[in-house]
């Protein structure tokens, strides 16, 4: 029985390897061709013929690549804590506080799913240009925070509130807490998974963001990762592979450390996120 149950497990983990080379395979491309001279990197050879880091060099000295980096860095963390404590407060509310027009509140916010930013970006520029705010980070974290990006994580933290059993709040009403002291104390910290789960996809997304950058910011020192990604071309306006494959790497490290890291409360804040209510 345990040699049948031992062949099993050799021939799910062999599927499960085959499976994964789709999603492996252009991580290991990106990686190896960054190494690459120029004209092999379309080439058949899976590996450089010589290895080479000058690329890696080249980056920084085209571009102040470093500011770059913590610009997105930077942004992508304040907007991640921004929105879990947006999406906190708010789903709470949605969720355990009884006010009058509180579904159609709800479902007013929920429409902000269905607006693409596309159609919003030409009268939000209009805005923070008045304000002044052009060429500058703060339309890259006020509209995350505020706008529509913060709707999901507001749906999956009522989601997780609801969820809640009533009995918590009843016995901290009874040892003397308030409404504050409830949240703070009692659902904030049990909603752990949860905010996982927000802070993962709100980081991506920040991270990633790419139309925004490029209509908000007009000068290298101030733009973002995904924008100088494209600005690594040669005299004649050609791309250099070899050199914008390896900005590519070193700009998925913080993707892959996140997820790796927090992967297990990702699955569990999703898992935890139900359709109740």
């Amino acid at each position: 029985m345990s040699r049948n149950v031992s062949k099993r497990n050799v021939a799910l983990y062999g599927l499960l390897c085959v499976l994964c080379i789709p999603f492996v395979f252009p991580t290991w491309w990106m990686v190896t061709s960054s190494m690459k001279p120029i004209s092999e990197i379309f080439s058949e050879s899976l590996l450089p013929s010589e290895w080479t880091f000058s690329t890696y060099e080249t980056v920084f000295r085209m571009q102040p690549f470093g500011q770059q980096y913590w610009n997105s860095l930077y942004i992508a963390v304040v907007v991640t804590a921004g929105t879990m404590a947006v999406a906190a407060l708010a789903g709470y509310a949605f969720a355990r506080i009884r006010f009058p027009g509180q579904n159609a509140l709800f479902v007013v916010v929920l429409t902000g799913l269905l607006i693409p930013s596309e159609v919003t970006i030409v009268p939000l520029f209009q805005m923070f240009q008045s304000l002044g705010m052009t060429n500058t980070h703060w339309p890259l974290i006020i509209v995350p925070i505020f706008g529509a990006p913060c709707v999901l994580a507001i749906f999956i933290m009522r989601q997780f509130f609801i969820a809640l059993p009533p009995e918590l709040e009843e016995a901290a009403r009874m040892d003397g807490l308030g409404r504050a002291g409830i949240f703070y104390r009692i659902a904030l910290p049990l909603s752990r998974p949860a905010l996982g789960a927000v802070a993962i996809f709100t980081f991506l997304h920040s991270w990633n963001l790419y139309l925004e950058p490029i209509v908000y910011l007009s000068t290298p020192d101030m733009f973002t990762l995904p924008q100088a990604l494209t600005q690594f071309v040669d005299i004649y306006g050609g791309p250099m592979w070899n050199v914008q494959l390896a900005a590519a790497t070193m700009t998925a490290v913080p993707i892959l450390v996140v997820f790796v890291v927090a992967q297990r409360q990702f699955i569990e804040g999703l898992a935890h996120t139900g359709v109740k209510g």
